[in-house]
């Protein structure tokens, strides 16, 4: 084959290629889509009340959409494939919340099944391809093991984000330096000579919780830990970050450049790749030893809102009367009556058949307890946790697509019952 048969080849493949040249430009624009796809899924659950479950249909539907146009294509477009990577963002970060706060799965344990279906996906993708290089999507079929890798990897993501802030209770502003750091090591690795498909996918996974602890670090409050932009400021902020890369991108087409591989390559050997391994699963054993580390000293989990688990890591459940009387004796009783009126209003409207009615006011107890959550919380965390997780049964049974009377005011008079009511 003569240099300009093989120069014709690289261009043909270079057109067919489904993916951008992993540069600099590559992990800001992803780590830009995680933040946005992280605050954009909680502006339209939480302060548009739509809820956690349509949420995630809403945006299952759109990612299907969004993911047929992106396989059509003949070639790799920016704009396309970075708003698959937002959308499917959004949606793994939604199937793992539903998991933790609809079925109320252990972080622990979604954690260990994302973990399995990741590793399912490749074992599946190398076995038919004999390749797991984003450089190779050229073909149809590679580039769906790569999308189903994708989702994987945001929800696998998500999962061990959200799991590291409960074991650890740290706010959002020093949580994001455990992902950095990792990806910092992870970086130098790669350029020792680790294996490029290895530290690709770890990175990969890494910028999910380090994106989403950016985006809460700058919608949270300052009382929460964070810098009170909110999750619609901070949705447009970085959607016109990630606007203005991608219009970027495709003028320059400074991710389409086809590099010689050969001459870029980081030095490797045998032996640096097993060196690397080994240095990787060091770095895994000190994670885990100070993740355990942090869990045995007392503190409140940082996910105390999001979901079931336990916020007070070293106290023992309370049962119903004692979170009763530990509310009554240490929660503000302005707040204890108004959460009381919030839900007697609730079960009425529930009893009378006005369901629409019932969920609006549902989100005014949700809105009033999460306004409440700060004080409430130090005051009595033990208290607070048990009455949280009540709650969560009457928002998801109110907001049900098909509610059934019998289960909301099962849950609405359970939750009464701790008020005082």
């Amino acid at each position: 084959m003569s240099a300009h048969d093989l120069r014709a080849t690289t261009s043909t493949r270079q057109l067919l290629s489904k993916v951008p040249e992993i540069t600099i430009w590559f992990w800001i624009i992803k780590i830009l889509c995680t933040t946005v796809g992280e605050s954009f899924a909680d502006y339209i659950n939480m302060a548009l009340g739509v809820g956690l479950v349509p949420t995630a249909i809403i945006f299952t539907i759109v990612s299907a959409f969004v993911l047929t146009v992106q396989i059509r294509l003949s070639r790799y477009r920016p704009a396309a494939y970075w708003l698959t990577v937002v959308v499917m963002s959004i949606t793994g970060t939604l199937y793992t919340d539903i998991l933790t706060d609809q079925a109320g799965v252990p972080l622990v344990v979604s954690s260990s099944v994302f973990a399995v279906a990741l590793a399912i996906v490749f074992a599946i993708w190398f076995a038919r391809e004999r390749t797991l290089s984003i450089h190779s999507i050229v073909t149809r079929p590679r580039e769906a093991f790569y999308w189903v890798a994708v989702l994987v990897t945001f929800a696998l993501g998500t999962a061990l984000g959200d799991w590291t802030l409960e074991l650890t209770g740290w706010g959002p502003g020093l949580s994001i330096l455990l992902p950095l750091v990792l990806i910092g090591i992870v970086t130098a690795l790669w350029r020792y000579g680790a294996n490029p498909v290895l530290t690709f996918w770890i990175a990969y996974i890494l910028t999910r919780p380090l994106g989403a602890n950016i985006g809460d670090w700058l919608g949270l409050t300052p009382a929460e830990g964070g810098l009170g932009l909110g999750t619609f400021t901070t949705s447009l902020i970085f959607l016109a970050a990630i606007l203005a890369t991608v219009i970027y991108l495709t003028i320059s087409k400074t991710d389409l450049v086809e590099r010689d591989r050969a001459a870029d390559a980081r030095p490797s050997s045998p032996r640096r790749r097993r060196l690397s391994v080994l240095a990787l699963g060091l770095v895994a054993a000190a994670t885990i030893g100070l993740l355990a580390f942090t869990n045995s000293q007392p503190h409140a989990s940082a996910l105390a809102d999001e979901g079931p688990g336990p916020s007070c890591s070293s106290a023992a459940p309370l049962t119903q009367d004692e979170a009763t009387a530990s509310a009554k004796a240490n929660f503000p009783v302005s707040d204890m009556n108004d959460f009381r009126t919030i839900t007697t209003d609730i079960l009425a409207l529930v009893q009378s058949g006005d369901q629409a009615g019932a969920s609006a006011r549902a989100t005014d107890l949700e809105t009033a307890w999460d306004d409440r959550q700060d004080t409430l919380n130090a005051a009595d965390c033990g208290a607070w946790t048990f009455i949280d997780q009540q709650i969560d049964p009457v928002l998801s049974s109110v907001r049900s697509p098909s509610p059934d009377a019998a289960t909301e005011q099962r849950a609405l008079q359970a939750l009464l019952m701790t008020l005082g009511a």
